[in-house]
């Protein structure tokens, strides 16, 4: 059986897809909420009711979007064409998000409904199709999964970039505003930067990369392709650990500005007087761990090499729930052992994500060989809809949180307050690691059988050329 490997080239050009879309997805998940609040001025509680809404509808959309990929036919394939034809949209809704207008207080909350909703949509119409991009890319399992760690590597790498120049960038450009600091206008253009370095890794995706996997049936309908996914446990057992996982990466991500603004107390690290830069301990907490999901990326292949990815999946997630609740217990004042935590829950949060988007593969590959019939974009939406659900929950809840423990914005918490948000960077994110662990102590696809079933899959697709 001869399968087809992947020039470095190739590689790196799917990695700077994952770049662009965590640009903004960490711009959402550590900053968004923080800005809503405290810079855009609309209260913690209505941002989570709006996070529960919009998310959940922007999360059904995305099946829609993998079957629309699946029957997309270009000269350039089915998935690579979004990636040229949605990047600049993308972009635009990213800066109006972050843009906030001269309108009363129900007049902002509107318009913060209407410019997430979009951007959440169009996150979709570039996204799925970007996941749904390496099931076609190769069939060799081990080859996705060292695809998946050139996509995280690039992933957590622009993550970094976001964490380590999006406070310096708003410090600089809000100093731009007439009469003193203007917060709003430094997000905006804080974005618009991060927008243009978006635009242009998603066209360098769509050049360097090439579609290869054709199903063995071509032509299928749209209630086949529904019935099989209905029917491909393995699907809904990953759609659950995906879940889970932002679930964890997500109210802790949304809690943690909140945690050095409101409970250390005390954000300066250092000054860089030349430029008249303030670095906050929140960045640099930030980029440890994204430095940190890095590693854990890396991590990710060999360690599953020999444990596999179910096992690797699932000490993982054991090991992060440990590490999280001990998180709790940590002093304001010994900021070294907080970063010490930060490293360590890091390296277990980087390790999954290489490995549950190999195994979406896995899913779409066992879908054909039970039904005869592939729908990769309709499987690999299942990747997107996690990342919305459980971020859904994740950022509803914090919202909610915050505003059941009484947080008020730009003021000094209560000691109820404190105890709040300290509990959302441990024992609620804890809750999210011990479900994917769980779902994945039932996931049935070992290496060894998916060694079986691609084997049978090469036979059959030789056999029809």
């Amino acid at each position: 059986m001869v399968l087809q490997k992947l020039n470095l080239k190739e590689k790196i050009g799917y990695g700077f897809g994952d770049a662009a879309s965590s640009m903004f997805w960490k711009l959402f998940s550590m900053y968004l909420m923080f800005f809503y609040t405290d810079i855009f001025g609309i209260p913690a509680a209505v941002v989570g009711t709006m996070f529960l809404i919009t998310r959940i509808w922007d999360a059904a959309f995305d099946p829609f979007v993998g079957v629309l990929g699946d029957r997309t036919e270009t000269k350039w394939g089915k998935f690579r064409p979004y990636l040229l034809w949605m990047a600049i949209p993308f972009g635009i809704i990213g800066v109006l998000t972050f843009t906030t207008p001269l309108l009363s207080l129900s007049g902002k909350i509107i318009y913060a409904y209407i410019t997430y909703s979009l951007m959440m949509m169009v996150y979709s119409m570039i996204n799925v199709p970007y996941a749904s991009l390496m099931g076609v890319m190769t069939a060799d399992g081990k080859e996705r999964t060292t695809l998946a760690t050139f996509r995280f590597i690039f992933a957590f790498g622009g993550s970094l970039l976001v964490l380590a120049a999006a406070e310096p960038l708003v410090d600089i450009f809000s100093k731009l505003g007439k009469g003193g600091i203007d917060l709003q206008l430094g997000w905006q253009l804080s974005v618009i930067v991060f927008a243009i370095i978006a635009i242009l890794f998603f066209w360098f995706t769509f050049s360097w990369t090439r579609e290869r996997i054709k199903p063995v049936t071509e032509k299928t309908s749209l209630k086949n392709d529904l019935n099989d996914l209905l029917k491909n446990s393995p699907w809904f057992i990953l759609l659950g650990a995906g879940i889970s996982a932002i679930f964890f990466n997500s109210i802790r991500d949304g809690a943690a500005i909140y945690y050095f603004k409101y409970y250390i107390q005390g954000q300066s690290a250092f000054t860089i007087n030349a430029f008249n830069l303030t670095i906050t301990l929140s960045s640099l907490y930030f980029v440890l761990g994204q430095a940190a999901n890095i590693v854990g990326v890396i991590l990710a292949k060999p360690v599953s090499d020999k444990i596999g990815k179910k096992n690797t999946f699932l000490f993982a997630m054991l090991f992060a729930s440990i590490f999280s609740v001990a998180f709790y217990w940590l002093d304001r004042n010994n900021v070294a052992l907080i970063f010490v935590f930060q490293f360590l829950i890091s390296i277990n949060a980087g390790i999954i994500f290489p490995l549950v988007w190999s195994m979406y593969a896995d899913a779409a590959d066992y879908s054909e060989w039970k039904t005869g019939r592939r729908a990769t974009g309709l499987v690999f939406s299942a990747s997107s809809m996690s990342q919305k659900f459980g971020w859904t929950l994740g950022g509803a809840l914090a919202g909610w949180l915050l505003g059941y423990y009484g947080f008020k914005a730009n003021v000094v918490q209560t000691q109820e307050a404190q105890t709040g948000i300290r509990m959302m960077l441990s024992f609620f994110p804890a809750i999210g690691t011990l479900l994917g662990a769980f779902f994945m102590f039932i996931y049935p696809l070992k290496e060894s059988f998916m060694e079986n079933i691609e084997g049978e899959l090469a036979e059959r697709r030789a056999s029809k050329e």
